[in-house]
């Protein structure tokens, strides 16, 4: 096998309202923390088992940058695809230190909201270029998605797959 995949994906709720920075020329950078939760059952006592991972992301792409500011609030559910970066710093007593972070930057950057604005379904952003693409869609369903967040509610648009039962009515070949 050629080549190598650096893809992190991650569906979490935000720990804390997230942190907007701006660069010297006025681009953004959204900083948030993601925990992500697993629960089992412990073997020996029958206990439920619960351990939580926090997760630094941190988003270059502008359009994305404009979601975390307007929408993105400490609690909120999001999915969120990126790639892991490690990167070297000095701590105040010089010491070199490092953390690693899912960055959210250029095409291969989604970001989605699952629990919406307020209860009224979710909305989506996929990274476009580091300046400006991307954005933010809001979901709607009286349209066709190609991508985003869904509603678990029910449709109002007729059923277009035909009727199921009157398919299954047909002889046997053989």
């Amino acid at each position: 096998m050629a080549g190598s995949v650096n893809k992190v994906i991650l569906i979490g709720n935000v720990g804390a309202d997230p942190e907007i920075r701006r660069t010297q020329d006025g681009r953004p950078i959204a900083n948030l923390r993601i925990a992500t939760s697993e629960t089992w059952r412990d073997r020996n006592s029958g206990e439920r088992r619960e351990k939580t991972e926090w997760h630094t992301v941190v988003v270059f792409n502008e359009g994305l940058c404009k979601v975390v500011e307007q929408y993105v609030k400490k609690g909120a559910k999001l999915y969120i695809e990126g790639q892991l970066q490690t990167r070297k710093w000095q701590d105040q007593t010089g010491n070199d230190r490092y953390s690693t972070e899912v960055v959210l930057q250029g095409f291969n950057s989604t970001l989605t909201m699952l629990d919406g604005r307020g209860g009224e379904g979710g909305g989506a952003g996929r990274g476009g270029s580091d300046y400006g693409g991307g954005g933010y869609e809001e979901y709607d369903q009286s349209r066709p998605s190609s991508g985003g967040a869904r509603s678990g509610g029910q449709s109002n648009q007729p059923n277009q797959g035909g009727n199921f039962s009157r398919d299954l009515d047909d002889d046997i070949p053989f």
